[in-house]
């Protein structure tokens, strides 16, 4: 295929990923220059697809809403990504509320592919087995993912009606930096500008959401993912724990992820095993005596008293069960 037709062709896959496309971006993905970039453009338009100018500081294009491509044509590794996707993605608990949408999707594809790839497919399905549960979900709505992560790309303020977990109901704004998927639940997490603090919302407890007017410039360097793990890490609850355990961060995280705990390495003399400050939240401390030891790596309380008498009991437990004959 002459590399003009095929970049016309990628500028159209890029679009039909959906939202707006800068021409700066489209450039850069294209490895053309932004003059090249509006010719492509007019050769779209010259088929009759509707590409739409977007103008402002975020403009750039997009596709019409409802434009309909022909029937899909997938090679047998395409089509196999597709259906593992979809099954991968219901069993990892990215879903919203439709929980039927993968299902219809996957047997809709199955439905137009050629009878020989169709039965090679359904071999692989009835074959494959997993080795853990699916993950419990907490499914957003549809439209809220969708108005979110538009926003997100698009750089606009969003209104919320959030439920907390205690059932209180309130409505937020939000200037949204990015949406992070983490055991089976979606967050956003951005700014509240009329506070000028952090926040980080559950998109389950999301009611509706809608754009506002405006836009805002989201900070150089910002890592949504990290900054929600922080967040679940420091989120208050019955005891705070703080340890030290001599290890680096890397064997601690085995034990206590990100989501769970934060953990500083302290430096060290060269050579020596360094020493590591863990801070964590937990409702109960029953179950943090077992990763502990998990852990075989020596380590002082700082606090709570309480988990001290836990620690010891489990000793004396493996102790008698070490002796038992």
């Amino acid at each position: 295929m002459p590399r003009p037709i095929a970049r016309v062709l990628t500028l159209l896959e890029l679009l039909q990923a959906g939202g707006t496309r800068t021409v700066a971006e489209l450039a850069g993905r294209l490895e053309v220059d932004e003059r090249t970039v509006r010719r492509y453009v007019d050769h779209l338009l010259d088929l009759d697809v509707p590409v739409e100018s977007v103008r402002g500081r975020y403009g750039g294009y997009r596709l019409a809403p409802g434009y309909r491509m022909p029937p899909l044509m997938l090679s047998d590794d395409e089509a196999l990504a597709v259906l593992l996707g979809l099954v991968a993605g219901r069993r990892a608990g990215l879903l919203t509320t439709t929980d039927a949408a993968s299902e219809t999707a996957a047997a809709k594809i199955r439905r137009v592919l050629p009878e020989r790839l169709g039965r090679k497919l359904d071999a692989v399905l009835g074959a494959l087995a997993f080795t853990a549960p699916p993950a419990a979900a907490a499914a957003p709505e549809t439209t809220v993912l969708l108005t979110i992560a538009d926003a997100v790309r698009q750089h606009w303020p969003i209104s919320l009606r959030y439920t907390a977990a205690n059932g209180r109901r309130s409505e937020r704004t939000l200037h949204p930096y990015g949406l992070v998927a983490h055991s089976g639940r979606w967050y956003v997490t951005g700014v509240d500008p009329a506070i000028g603090e952090d926040r980080t919302f559950r998109l389950d407890r999301i009611a509706d959401a809608r754009t506002l007017p405006g836009s805002f410039d989201a900070p150089t360097g910002f890592d949504p993912a990290q900054h929600v793990l922080t967040g679940l890490a420091t989120a208050p609850y019955r005891y705070e724990v703080t340890l030290r355990i001599q290890g680096t961060a890397e064997q601690i995280r085995t034990r206590l992820p990100a989501g769970i705990a934060i953990v500083k390495e302290s430096p060290s003399a060269s050579g020596a095993q360094p020493w590591s400050h863990v801070e964590l939240r937990a409702e109960r401390l029953d179950w943090l005596p077992a990763v502990l030891a998990s852990l075989d790596l020596p380590f002082v309380i700082e606090q709570p008293a309480e988990l001290r008498p836990l620690v010891l009991a489990l000793a004396d437990r493996l102790i008698e069960s070490a002796r038992s004959i």
